[in-house]
């Protein structure tokens, strides 16, 4: 008899400081993931990089009957409303009570914190679990940024975390999983496992692997992997998640536990004696556009910016003005940014039709101190259905949806502005308004990484800028109430103390 694998994916990534919430509309869109699939349509992930899609490529090659169920994912925001967990969920463990399988398989971020559960994952791997008893093996691939928690870690088989940021590894992680599960169907024994807490939360922008330290951390961790140590993974955490066990862990999967040991703690012990290079410089809006003008001047190349702070691959809404206001002030031209989020925007630049100019106030909207809407003249240089397929590394393949775009500009600037909110990590999204990225002297992403995928063999240089946002860059400035006490909350920082934070 074939072996029936259950695979389903539920992927959400909580700030639980952001404004907006994700409820279950978001899911259907899908925002910056493909829309929500169910049954059959879920196979046609397969060839999108994605953890599903590198699964079901390699568990069909293992000739497994698959058993689709869903898959959902929305863009990084506040708590996943209660309503979206649960039917959501409920779709999963219905299928596991309904059919009749031998494993199961999950694409998770492992960062979902919903309305009434701190820790999303878990508790679907609880329930999960409590369906399908002991002896089904249960395997889920997560996020680099991950919160491991141990109810994650308790309920699963096994949980395998990508290696790269940006994200260039999900459908090869995907893969992983599958010859894992593989491994424990062929061999029926329980894998010895061993993980480890850091006591300390680590920014954003410091977990690039295309840069050290985290290159040299990824490159040691794939050197310990062994016929012993089957999987080693490190998640450097999700820095905005408000509970007890937000923050990096190491853990691993072996067959001789001394083995397993060893590798968790070679890799731990690394990361505490480097624990100062995961800190990381931040420049001022100003200061960040006026060097970029001065890169700029001689290079054939693009400077980028990232706006990191407003980033809505962490939770931000895409829409703050700190950096437009910055190239205007400066003067910059040649310049592009993008995408902002503004809907009223979209919708009075397709009222009034390319090349006219309309008076308006652009963004502002987070209600973020120091932010405000941007008043302006701004002419319509092109109109666009939001439509694109991206041609970059990270999501290559994936076709998109941001709904109805413009291309504003606003004395020197290109402004990419659309209706639906997802990060600039590919340059078929300024593309989508008519503007060409590499013609630009400056590009201003809303982005903290994952732009460097598409975007960084292109520039001149990358710059990173601390505008005023929601995804606050240095976990240290959040207002931290429920972490781990002792928790040093920024590398060498000072450990949580809830009487300190509250005043």
């Amino acid at each position: 008899m074939a072996i029936r694998v259950l695979i389903a994916g539920f992927q959400h990534e909580t700030n639980t400081f952001a404004p907006s919430k994700a409820r279950y509309s978001n899911f259907e869109r899908g925002e910056g993931f493909p829309q929500m699939a169910r049954g059959v349509d879920v196979l046609a992930l397969r060839d999108i990089n994605l953890p599903i899609g590198g699964f079901i490529l390699e568990a069909e090659k293992q000739t497994y009957e698959l058993v689709p169920v869903i898959w959902a994912g929305a863009s990084p925001s506040a708590h996943v409303t209660e309503d979206a967990f649960e039917r959501i969920t409920e779709e999963i463990l219905s299928a596991a009570r309904q059919e009749n399988i031998n494993a199961v398989y999950l694409d998770l971020h492992g960062a979902m914190v919903a309305e009434h559960v701190d820790d999303g994952e878990g508790t679907l791997l609880k329930r999960l679990r409590e369906i399908v008893g002991g002896d089904v093996p249960i395997i889920a691939s997560l996020d680099l940024h991950a919160n491991v928690t141990e109810l994650m870690l308790a309920n699963a088989s096994a949980l395998i975390a990508y290696r790269t940021y940006p994200h260039v590894d999900m459908s090869a992680t995907g893969a992983k999983a599958a010859a894992l599960l593989c491994w424990l169907l062929e061999n029926k024994q329980e894998l010895k496992r061993v993980s480890k807490r850091l006591p300390f939360l680590i920014p954003i922008n410091a977990m690039c692997t295309l840069l050290e330290p985290a290159c040299g951390l990824y490159k040691q961790l794939a050197s310990l992997e062994s016929n012993q140590v089957l999987s080693l993974s490190f998640a450097p955490g999700f820095p905005a998640a408000d509970f007890p066990e937000c923050g990096p862990v190491v853990w691993a999967y072996g067959t001789d536990e001394a083995e397993v040991e060893q590798a968790v703690q070679q890799l731990y012990q690394k990361m505490l004696d480097e624990e100062a290079l995961w800190k990381v410089p931040l420049l001022s809006p100003d200061d960040a556009v006026i060097e970029a003008m001065r890169l700029s001047q001689a290079a054939d190349r693009p400077v980028v910016i990232a706006d990191t702070q407003d980033n809505p691959g962490a939770g931000a809404d895409s829409n703050t003005m700190g950096m437009l206001l910055a190239l205007l002030q400066h003067g910059a031209t040649q310049a592009a940014i993008g995408l902002i989020f503004d809907p009223a925007a979209v919708a009075k630049a397709h009222r009034v039709g390319i090349g006219a100019s309309v008076e308006m106030e652009l963004g502002g909207q987070s209600m973020i101190p120091g932010d405000a809407p941007l008043p302006g003249l701004f002419e319509v240089v092109a109109l666009s259905d939001g439509c694109c397929q991206f041609d970059g590394p990270m999501m290559h393949g994936m076709r998109v949806d941001v709904g109805p775009a413009a291309c504003l500009k606003i004395e020197g600037v290109l402004v990419a502005v659309s209706s639906g909110k997802t990060q600039m990590l590919d340059r078929n999204l300024y593309r989508m308004v008519g503007i060409e990225p590499e013609k630009m002297k400056i590009l201003v992403n809303k982005s903290s990484v994952h732009f460097r995928a598409d975007f960084q063999s292109m520039a001149h240089a990358v710059l990173v800028a601390k505008a005023p946002g929601p995804m606050i860059a240095d976990p240290a400035d959040l207002p931290w109430t429920n972490l781990a006490l002792g928790l040093r909350t920024s590398p060498l920082g000072k450990p949580f103390c809830p009487l300190q934070f509250s005043r």
